[in-house]
């Protein structure tokens, strides 16, 4: 059997037993702010195991598309390297919700494993949770027991192990349980018992029984509403036994899971694109090992973008633009240097496009986006190995081991190279990189950012303080009563802290609020409001604010009202333009940064092309029919774990235990007292926002363009700067009009004729222009000068522009050979071109040599070709006297 077949029989087994065969989940979990990619099978149906919804059946079973690069998963450094370990990998799964259980699952996976798929029972292994005293969790004696009751195992071949191979978890919060692993011994003969778990390729785990049970929060474990089944068999390591080893009839070979036909084919077109050849097996050599990584980078990459992640500097979009760079490094290693790996989709489908349509659907997106990376990062990808040889060349003459941190952060922030990259170059010349001091220079870098952006972090910590967080109260109030909790800052920057407020703290792109404090009599102006861990401090330019406002002060704190409508506009806005843009472009559209100001928004959202005008349109007329509808916007709070998938999270936002939601284009508006989601748009945000839609008034798009690889931005203005942008168009239009005596109705009829027109006369223009430089050049030949057997023509242009001397000398070429010396003036300086003729050229006359003593004696500089050169100078002056000297001076060149 192949990979395949096997995956076909695995659906139809579990289908027979009552499961009902789902598709595989994205490997972007864009609505799990806690995971970066799809790690497991079990990631789509987390919500069943929390008891937060119920599922449509209690049995399932697919083919789920994994990636394993970071966190509690990271299999990257083992890729290429071993040749059962991938970014991207299948797991076939079959999970019981609240239905069957321990003994279900273990009867049936050896029925499947022994029966249908023919391994031999002699050469699997059983291991089972061996408990933990720290946790306070027993030993999995019923799984233990189960193993010999439900199948003929042999007894000997169940083992205990402890929590770190036999307590699964999703990652540090989540899902988890005590689990069983199927392991088979690839040794030829049967002696690899001892190398269960050990880490080699000998005896590999084939299938994982998770029996979830328990619940992991930062405060310990619980138990999950029902006791559930998630198990997840690795497809590629189950064909590498089965291919490799004629249907488990010959152990005598070696194992390896791109000696199957998932990846043969990749290889092969590696093969063919470098002229290398791969060893099959697990061989080491230079070679083969980087012909697995590209072949298994490109699957990554390929799912990542068809699922609508795309490369990027931050979060999951790094990681894809750190895979493809390794790849791209390890392509120098099989002589490739142009780019390659978008090639190669087309075989990537032929062996997965049936199974995973979505490479089908997305292919030219794809392509598209993986060769801007390549290009991209070939620009620089030899200047980085360049830097890096020239380090390595005197760390060795030193006889130095460790690789500087300062170095690699100077590849990694110059010439685009990931750390682990780096990594890998230094451990392949027999050095370790010096990780802490790369991530100093991180840090110092992250901190010189912070430095630059953020002072209040420097007020709290250069002080010391120990604020409790500030009670916001302006989604719904203008104005309350405060007490002075501190006065905290610099002389030139103090700002004071109240124990409640009505301001906002600048936070997720909207601006912080301005406002004024209120006591005594006395008003002092809010500059600026900031906040940090919850503390908002209000920024107050005034000497007196120690004396005035001293702790337990009572006060009146309002916000510019005016201000914060501009700003609420704005950020309504950004929310009605993601929907949109989600819905005219594609939900694999994610925001990736913000800015919401009183006069204008700025959305920064993944994107791998412009955004068409034609849907620029259509995205301003469905947000105006937003506004025009006059919806409501409501807001509330729920606990994180019970969003909904509707409502749209940030990955790499920290959320707290509890979220608010707002909801734009609701029935309701400001504060609902339940969760409500029937409105236009639904995402969590902190911040504040219009009361219906209405009030944003006007949405109109400034520009839109790129500002990353992967990444555009959308600035727009609404409310009365947009309708001032309508004004200033209109009045452009109007002056247009005026211009050309045409009224808006026949606008283009006219600007076409007149565009017409003047294309007409350049063209008559540039007739004349050639007419009379065919006339200096036939004038020319009566100028000729004989400076010692070698014709020289000097020629004064009257406007010594380089396109008119180009023109006149292009003339010259058909009727004159020998040394040409064109001048003249260009505005108030001078013009020059000489040219010699190939014949001259042999006889050592270089025109560069030649224009630059020409424009030295004019106070200027130039320089060419041997046979054509141009320079400027700036003494007008001084021009004929200097293109009479042209004949001494061509004597001297010779």
């Amino acid at each position: 059997m192949n990979a395949t077949e096997i995956r076909q029989s695995f659906l139809e087994f579990f289908k027979a037993k009552g499961h009902e065969i789902v598709p595989s989940a994205s490997v972007v979990p864009n609505d799990d702010p806690t995971l970066m990619f799809t790690n497991a099978g079990m990631n789509q149906f987390k919500p069943y195991f929390l008891g937060q919804a119920a599922p449509k059946h209690s049995r399932v079973a697919d083919s789920q598309k994994c990636i394993r690069v970071s966190g509690k998963h990271n299999d990257l450094e083992e890729v290429g390297q071993d040749t059962y370990h991938h970014t991207l990998f299948e797991m076939l799964g079959n999970w019981s919700f609240g239905d069957y259980y321990k003994r279900e699952a273990i009867s049936w996976a050896w029925e499947l494993l022994t029966e249908r798929w023919k391994l031999p029972k002699e050469r699997l292994y059983a291991t089972v949770f061996g408990g933990d005293e720290a946790k306070g969790l027993p030993a999995d004696t019923e799984a233990e027991k189960l193993w010999a009751e439900v199948t003929d195992i042999d007894p000997t071949h169940i083992k205990r192990f402890g929590a770190k191979d036999n307590f699964w978890m999703m990652g540090e919060v989540g899902p988890c349980g005590p689990c069983s692993e199927i392991h088979i011994d690839l040794t030829p003969d049967l002696s690899g018992g001892p190398l269960v778990n050990a880490g080699s390729p000998l005896a590999i785990e084939l299938w994982n029984l998770v029996f979830m049970e328990f619940n992991a929060t930062p405060d310990g474990l619980h138990k999950l509403p029902a006791c559930n089944v998630d198990t997840g068999a690795g497809l590629e390591r189950v064909a590498a036994v089965m291919e490799c080893t004629k249907n488990c009839t010959d152990f005598s070979g070696q194992i390896s899971n791109y000696d199957t036909v998932l990846f043969r084919p990749l290889i092969a077109e590696l093969e063919r694109l470098s002229g290398l050849k791969y060893t099959p097996g697990t061989s080491k050599d230079e070679a083969s090992v980087a012909m697995r990584v590209c072949a298994d980078h490109l699957r990554m990459v390929s799912f990542s973008i068809a699922d609508g992640a795309l490369p990027s500097n931050e979060g999951r979009g790094y990681v894809i633009r750190r895979i493809l760079r390794r790849a791209a490094r390890y392509g120098r290693k099989l002589g490739l240097t142009e780019p390659f790996m978008h090639a190669m989709l087309p075989i990537l489908i032929e062996v997965m496009g049936k199974a995973y349509p979505e490479l089908i659907r997305e292919q030219e997106k794809i392509v598209k986006v993986i060769k801007s990376e390549e290009v991209s990062f070939n620009r620089t990808l030899d200047r980085g190995i360049a830097l890096f040889e020239e380090e390595l060349k005197v760390l060795q003459a030193d006889g130095k081991k460790v690789f500087p941190g300062e170095t690699a952060f100077k590849l990694y922030d110059t010439y685009g190279f990931p750390c682990d990259l780096t990594a890998v170059m230094a451990r392949e010349n027999g050095l370790e990189l010096d990780e802490k001091g790369f991530a100093e220079q991180m840090e110092a870098q992250k901190t010189r950012a912070r430095e630059a952006r953020k002072k209040v972090a420097q007020i709290a910590e250069s002080e010391k303080l120990d604020l409790p967080a500030t009670e916001f109260l302006g989604y719904t109030q203008t104005e309350c009563r405060a007490k002075v909790l501190a006065i905290v800052g610099q002389p030139d920057s103090r700002a004071v802290v109240l124990d409640r407020t009505v301001c906002y703290g600048e936070m997720g792109g909207e601006l912080g609020d301005t406002g004024c404090i209120a006591c005594g009599g006395e008003i002092f102006e809010i500059a600026d409001t900031k906040q940090q861990e919850g503390v908002v401090f209000h920024f107050v330019k005034a000497d007196n604010l120690d004396e005035a406002l001293p702790a337990g002060t009572e006060v009146t704190v309002s916000v510019d009202t005016e201000r914060r409508a501009a700003i609420q506009r704005n950020h309504t806005a950004t929310h009605l333009l993601h929907h949109a843009l989600r819905s005219v472009i594609g939900t694999d559209v994610h925001q990736q940064g913000s800015l919401v100001a009183p006069e204008r928004m700025r959305f920064d959202f993944t994107c791998s092309e412009p955004v068409s005008k034609e849907n620029l349109l259509r995205i301003e007329r469905m947000i105006n029919a937003e506004i025009i509808a006059n919806t409501g916007v409501c807001w509330f709070e729920i606990p994180i774990d019970q969003k909904p998938d509707s409502v749209i999270a940030f990955f790499g936002d920290k959320y707290g235990a509890r979220v608010r939601v707002v909801n734009v284009g609701s029935e309701l508006s400001e504060n609902a007292s339940a969760p409500r989601y029937d409105g236009f748009s639904q995402e969590l945000c902190g911040g504040c926002h219009c009361k219906r839609t209405g009030d944003i008034g006007l949405f109109k798009i400034v520009s839109e363009g790129a500002i990353a690889a992967g990444i555009r931005r959308i600035e727009a203005v609404t409310g009365s700067y947009a309708l001032e942008l309508t004004e200033e168009k209109d009045q452009i239009l109007e002056n247009a009009c005026a211009l050309l005596h045409a009224t808006q109705a026949n606008l283009n009829e006219r600007l076409a004729a007149a565009l017409e027109a003047q294309k007409k006369a350049e063209k008559e223009l540039a007739r004349m222009k050639d007419a009379v430089a065919a006339e200096k050049a036939a004038q020319a030949a009566q100028q000729v000068q004989d400076v010692d057997g070698t014709p020289l023509l000097v020629l004064k242009v009257d406007n010594a522009v380089p396109e008119e001397l180009r023109k006149v000398s292009e003339k010259l070429r058909d009727t004159f050979k020998g040394v040409a010396v064109l001048g003249g003036p260009n505005k108030e300086a001078v013009g020059l071109l000489v040219s010699v003729s190939p014949d001259y050229v042999k006889q050592g006359y270089k025109a560069g040599n030649i224009v630059k003593e020409l424009a030295a004696r004019l106070d200027g500089k130039g320089g060419g070709r041997p046979d054509m050169a141009m320079a400027g100078g700036k003494n007008l002056a001084k021009l004929d006297e200097v293109l009479a000297q042209a004949a001494d001076i061509l004597r001297l060149q010779k």
